[in-house]
Formats: C-alpha cells, structure tokens, sequence
C-alpha cells in the first residue's frame, strides 16, 4: 500500500475514535444502525428486486451484518481493517471501477449487504452517489436519514401514534393526544387491551359494543385510573426517559404477573409503590457509582499532573 492510502486510513480512523469520544457517555449514538434489528420492529411485508441504480450515500445508513466495525458514520472501528479498507482506497484512486454495492431499501432508507468498505471510502473521500443493486422491502413508512438508532425508533413511534390515532379514532373519542411511548411496538399492546377489555364486557351483554364505547370505558375505567395511581406516586421522578403510556403498560404487566400467583387481591397501589421503592433505590445507586467515577478520574487527572512536573 502508498502512504497515500496509509494517511487515508488514519484519517478515518481517527474521525471514528473522536466519534467514539464525543459520544462516551451513550456509547449507542456512535454505533452503527443493525439492518436486522430495524427490520424486526416494522416487519415490512415482501422483498423485491429493483436492480441496479446510483443511489446517494446519504441515505445509506446501516449495515446487514458489519455494523460492529463501523461507527454511524461508516468511518472503519478497528485497526484490523486496514489492509482491506486500503486496498478499496487504492483502487479509488486509481480510478479502477469498483463492483457495485448490494443494499436493502426500506423506508427509502438503504441497508448495506455487501461494500460496507467501499461505502466506508467513498464517505470519507466525501463521494455523494455509488452505484448498487437494490432489493427493497415493501413497508408504508417513509424514514428520514438520520445516524443514530434513536433517531430512527423516534420516526418509527411518530408513525405508529399517527396510525393508531387514525386507524381507531382514539384523539376524537377521548380527546387524550398525549398517549406517547418511548419505544416502537407499543400501540399494538394499546389496542389488544381495549379488545381485551371490549370482549370482557360483551361477556354480561346482549348486544355487543362499539369500539368508541370500548374506547372510552377502557380510557375512563383502567388507563386514566392507572395513571392516578402512578401520579400519587411520583414514579416519573424516579424513571428517566420514559412515559407515562410506558409506565402504564409496565404496571399492568407486573400486575397482571402478580395475579397470576397471589389471585386478584392485590391492590394496585401496592405494585406502584413497590416499583417506586426499587427504582428510588436504583436512582440513588446510579447517582453514587457516577459521583465515584468522576471522583477516580479527577485524582488520576491530579496524579497524571503531579507526575508531568
């Protein structure tokens, strides 16, 4: 290999470490988006074969199975990378042409399946189109480019709440806008309670519900009295970054399981409280571990001082 492309995969080397760096805290949103992952969470429904197009490399935003040695921004992870990511280098600059990467498009988003290396090049020679062979994934969402996973689960949630709030009207019968989740999936686990709590009704009645009825009974009967009991204990101060739809569906999923084993007598201030207790405690212990490290770092910075004298 030239020094040329020894200099060039140290400069993307570098780009990732700082990457890494700035990003120490959630080490999540310096990584790389999983092909697999995001398509376990929309499902989409068939595969077909585009074929060959010249696609923007800004739309290029994770990987099918390399997504560990490449940071979000396709800038190479490990050093063990180097003969291979220099050879492509070479070749870019010898104007060789390269074959064509393979992708999956989904969301108009696109998926590396083989060339994460020639992505990883082209982006850091700052190359805006290349060439691949597409096979896209039928799905109704349209997904932005973005360079983290969170970024991404946040466009899957917005899409999910339109769909529900359209689909069952649930805005308009209850004037609720507020039912928001922090993770995708949730809405399906929304809408199995209110037919869960639909069907329980139609059991003592001979004519059956509508599904506003449903709606309104299952929001005036067991979500709204479930986020009382969650407001009395103050549980939102305790979990972080969560919701009060998600709390809700945690409560009843451990009330549910304590039912399983004790009957129905329990109380569901009791469950609120015992979750209180455990992340209050939690809390506290996260906050102390944290005061330790940064109290190990500053006297190893003072020590690293002392010694440079």
């Amino acid at each position: 290999m030239s020094q040329e492309t020894e200099n060039d995969f140290s400069k993307a080397r570098n780009k990732a470490l700082i990457n890494e760096l700035q990003h120490i805290l959630n080490p999540e949103e310096a990584s790389m988006i999983s092909f697999k992952q995001i398509r376990q969470i929309i499902k989409p429904h068939n595969e077909t074969y585009v074929g060959m197009q010249i696609i923007p490399i800004s739309k290029i935003v994770g990987s099918e199975g390399r997504y560990k040695d490449f940071d979000n921004q396709f800038f190479p992870k490990n050093s063990f990378m180097k003969e291979r990511w220099e050879h492509v280098d070479e070749a870019v600059i010898k104007d060789i042409i390269l074959p064509p990467i393979r992708v999956y498009e989904l969301g108009g988003l696109y998926f590396v399946r083989d060339g994460n290396h020639r992505v990883s090049v082209a982006k850091s020679k700052g190359v805006e189109f290349i060439d691949a062979e597409i096979v896209s994934l039928q799905t109704e969402i349209k997904l932005s480019p973005v360079r983290t996973l969170g970024e991404m689960l946040r466009q899957i949630i917005v899409y999910e709440k339109k769909n529900f709030y359209f689909e069952t009207s649930f805005g308009d019968i209850t004037d609720y806008w507020n039912l928001d989740f922090s993770s995708p999936g949730q809405y399906d686990i929304i809408y199995q309670h209110i037919l869960t709590h639909k069907y329980f009704i139609n059991q003592g009645i001979k004519k059956e519900i509508t599904m506003e009825a449903a709606i309104t009974s299952w929001f005036n009967t067991v979500y709204m009295p479930v986020i009382a009991v969650i407001e009395k204990y103050k549980i939102m101060r305790y979990i972080r970054k969560r919701t009060a739809g998600d709390l809700y569906i945690w409560l009843i999923h451990c009330y549910d399981e304590l039912k399983k084993k004790f009957g129905d007598g329990i109380p569901l201030d009791i469950v609120a409280n015992d979750i209180k207790q455990e992340y209050k405690w939690s809390l506290l212990k996260k906050m102390k571990n944290l005061k330790n490290k940064l109290l190990f770092r500053r006297k190893k910075s003072n020590d690293t001082g002392k010694n440079n004298r």
